[in-house]
């Protein structure tokens, strides 16, 4: 699957990425969400794991952007957070899933099949 992963913080993104890749995910990382605009031009994503607190805007502005750009089909949305808060809220924003930081291997690759049967119950 194609992933793109949007967070301020390079290792975490870096992190994610080499664990999503070893799976064999293409994957691809922004550091905030113009960076995220920019990619998604190139690169179109089967899901988007988007940190909540960028610098830039916030992830439910860019889950917004992502919506209105793949109107026809989103991408699965997973808000990642460090923020309790934030995480109860995601689903309500209209994040498909949401994941608690730090992410582990064994989280990331649940979201990621939660995304595969998604898109095979769409097909």
């Amino acid at each position: 699957m194609r992933v793109l992963i949007v967070d301020d913080f390079p290792d975490t993104a870096e992190t994610a990425g080499e664990l999503l890749r070893n799976a064999g995910h293409d994957c691809r990382s922004a550091l905030c969400g113009a960076e995220a605009l920019v990619a998604i031009e190139e690169f179109v994503p089967d899901v988007a794991i988007l940190d909540i607190a960028l610098p830039d805007i916030t992830g439910y502005e860019l889950l917004g952007a992502l919506c209105l750009r793949f109107a026809q089909r989103p991408p699965y949305l997973v808000a990642m957070t460090a923020s309790t808060e934030a995480f109860l809220h995601a689903h309500d924003a209209g994040f498909d899933h949401c994941i608690l930081k730090p992410a582990g291997r064994v989280e990331l690759l649940r979201a990621i099949e939660l995304a595969r049967k998604k898109q095979q119950a769409r097909s």
